[in-house]
């Protein structure tokens, strides 16, 4: 057997040279699989507060756009993800865009929320609210993120923003009963006078009236039931289906607003056979038998305002004014909540507390 002999010191050693056994294949096997087991058992203790590695690169603006906002379109109203879009495409990644998402940290939030309350010389800054809201979106896009593992933590819980508490309040405008009667004294005759006294005399949100079909309408109950809206974004009009859980109800009208509404279709319909045009399900149009749009209305009503020599207010402050004078007439908050559609009554004690 071949060995070798080596020297320590004034001595010298003799040995054997060794070879390796090699091992069975049933040990190998075995010993590959334990291995394979340990690593499997570190990922998945690791694995939800490691990100992926293929995301290491992402940027804020790329989760923003390509990820988390087309997600969200399932789940939102169409005009509140119009509203989200709108915030991300002018704000958020603009000045956060080129930010990595694992790189994202509390003073570039803090950093953007400034620069939009107190821009530059010559500059008018953003509404605390719209800030507050801004603040709203990068916080839920970033706790989905953290929920994906695609971070580890949520740095907009600790960057500091608009509190909801600070922001004033916008002081809501109402007439009187008597410029009420003004305004509609100089809105008669015009086409759209139906559709104004159906809003002075209901209380219901501009989406809500121009939503109205005449399904929704029974003369010989005397009630308007509420299924839907129709908004404006980007100028082109979408149904949604109420701005709360309350939204979707029947409105009691009083005998004269049951009587415009009645004498309405009956000039509706003789309108769109004289122009040869086909009977609309919508409860107001236009000229054209065309579903009106939320921006004509409203500017309808601003020039109706003007010309009546009232105090200016705008269409949804119809909405305030009827609340006003329930509240005032000594009608039960919880009735006056029902009717307008509120989300609860403590809003509307809270809305009406001046009264």
């Amino acid at each position: 057997m071949k060995g070798y002999v080596a020297r320590k010191g004034d001595r010298f050693l003799r040995g054997r040279l060794r070879r390796n056994r090699p091992r069975d294949r049933a040990g190998t096997a075995h010993l590959a699989h334990r291995r394979h087991r340990t690593r499997r058992r570190r990922t998945a203790r690791s694995g939800a507060q490691r990100p992926q590695r293929r995301d290491r690169s992402l940027t804020f603006g790329a989760y923003l756009t390509r990820q988390w906002l087309p997600g969200k379109r399932v789940v939102l109203a169409t005009s509140t993800h119009a509203g989200y879009r709108r915030n991300i495409e002018r704000q958020i990644v603009p000045a956060l865009g080129r930010i990595g998402l694992r790189r994202l940290r509390p003073h570039p939030l803090e950093t953007l929320y400034d620069n939009l309350l107190r821009p530059g010389e010559g500059s008018v800054g953003l509404a605390p609210k719209t800030v507050y809201e801004i603040h709203l979106v990068i916080r839920g896009a970033l706790e989905d993120a953290v929920r994906r593992g695609l971070v580890t933590r949520n740095v907009a819980l600790v960057a500091h923003a608009p509190r909801l508490r600070a922001i004033p309040k916008i002081e809501q405008r109402s007439w009187t009963a008597e410029e009420l009667q003004v305004f509609l004294r100089a809105a008669a005759g015009h086409r759209l006078f139906a559709a104004l006294w159906t809003a002075a005399f209901t209380g219901m949100r501009r989406n809500e009236l121009l939503g109205l079909s005449w399904d929704d309408f029974d003369p010989a109950k005397a009630t308007l039931s509420i299924n839907r809206g129709l908004v404006a974004i980007g100028y082109e009009l979408h149904e949604t289906r109420g701005k709360t859980r309350n939204a979707r109800r029947r409105i009691d009208l009083d005998p004269t607003t049951n009587a415009v509404l009645t004498a309405w279709r009956t000039w509706q319909t003789a309108e769109q056979h004289a122009i040869g045009v086909d009977p609309s399900s919508r409860m107001f149009t236009d000229g054209h038998g065309e579903t009106i749009h939320p921006h004509a209305i409203s500017q309808t009503f601003e020039r109706i305002a003007r010309r009546a020599d009232v105090s200016m207010i705008h269409l949804h402050d119809l909405r305030h004014t009827h609340g006003t004078l329930l509240i005032a007439a000594g009608v039960p908050v919880k009735a006056v909540s029902e009717r307008l559609g509120h989300a609860t009554p403590t809003f509307t004690i809270e809305t009406y507390q001046h009264v």
